[in-house]
């Protein structure tokens, strides 16, 4: 887990005081603090968008959103502009019941606090990986590549 622990040292050597600083409302702060502090979460976000994970990539993700009614939301996330929030229920809908319970099991928290994770921490992480205002057509990559494009953006705030 090499590059794991190189993404989590570049979180933990410096971006905390950003993490205590930052203001609600999905900074980078904030979200550098909750990956931060919860390693398995970013594990699972990266296995959730990365291509060659169980759930289609960034497209499955963003169609499993559209097909629960959500697609104004996740397109928020990628688009210019505030992000739409969205609540752990509505991630639950749209990811469904069983991957959030392995999820929370792999965490060791309750599926409605795994959810809750989930809905604050995905609007803002898909908006720094899409800074364009659009989904890359190829997705974004292997996990190894997400973790690379996470570790460019952490070094970077």
């Amino acid at each position: 887990m090499g590059l794991l622990d190189s993404v989590l040292g570049a979180v933990m050597g410096g971006q905390q005081q950003q993490a205590g600083a930052a203001t609600g409302g999905g900074g980078m702060g904030s979200l550098i603090g909750m990956l931060a502090s919860n390693p398995q979460m970013l594990q699972a976000i990266t296995g959730m968008l990365s291509n060659d994970g169980g759930h289609g990539g960034l497209g499955g993700i963003m169609a499993k959103f559209q097909q629960a009614g959500l697609g104004d939301a996740v397109g928020s996330w990628v688009g210019h502009g505030e992000n739409h929030a969205v609540s752990g229920d509505q991630v639950t809908s749209a990811l469904g019941e069983n991957t959030i319970s392995d999820l929370a099991q792999k965490m060791g928290m309750s599926q409605g606090d795994a959810a809750g994770q989930l809905s604050s921490i995905l609007p803002g992480l898909i908006n720094h990986l899409t800074p364009n205002g659009q989904a890359p057509a190829g997705g974004l990559g292997s996990s190894g590549d997400l973790m690379g494009m996470l570790g460019g953006l952490l070094q970077k705030r």
